[in-house]
């Protein structure tokens, strides 16, 4: 069986959803306007997130004769932690990456690196340990969206140690 929490985060929609909670309460209503999809798909996912724990009720008000429920992403990092990185997991950054690069603004400023490196542990670790402060970082300055003053930030990270048996006799997963 799969782990619930791997499931959650499989889905590429539900992790833009976490990213757009992080910031701030938002309803299945507000998610499926940023998103761009049904309202029903929105509150769907919403409870996939909640049964696993990533999300939490944050707010009920009155709204139209009816009650709102904003949710928001539970602080953390559910991801950093994993040994487990699942497929499922993989494919959903994946396609949540080419959303964004279809998204970025022309000539704007960004930062882009590619790295296969062999390093002590003790360098390893400190670079993980600060990649996922610098993230945290991102996370905790980020506004809800369309917040005056701010721009829309697209960032992937994922840094791994990899096999010692890496070299041209390593299977092309191409």
């Amino acid at each position: 069986m799969v782990d619930p929490v791997l499931r959650a985060l499989g889905h590429p929609t539900r992790l833009r959803m976490l990213s757009l909670m992080w910031a701030g309460p938002l309803s299945a209503a507000g998610l499926a306007a940023e998103l761009g999809i049904s309202h029903g798909l929105a509150s769907q996912h919403l409870r996939t997130l909640d049964r696993a724990g990533l999300v939490e009720l944050a707010e009920v008000r009155a709204k139209r004769g009816g009650r709102e429920r904003l949710y928001r992403t539970v602080k953390g990092s559910p991801l950093s932690d994993r040994t487990d990185v699942s497929p499922l997991l993989t494919e959903a950054f994946v396609s949540n990456l080419r959303h964004r690069l279809a998204t970025r603004a022309p000539d704007s400023a960004s930062v882009v690196t590619d790295a296969e490196l062999w390093v002590t542990p003790e360098v390893w670790r400190e670079v993980r340990k600060r990649l996922a402060d610098l993230m945290y970082e991102l996370h905790e300055h980020s506004q809800p969206p369309h917040t005056p003053g701010t721009t829309p930030i697209g960032a992937f990270l994922m840094a791994f140690e990899m096999r010692s048996g890496t070299g041209p006799e390593a299977p092309d997963p191409y």
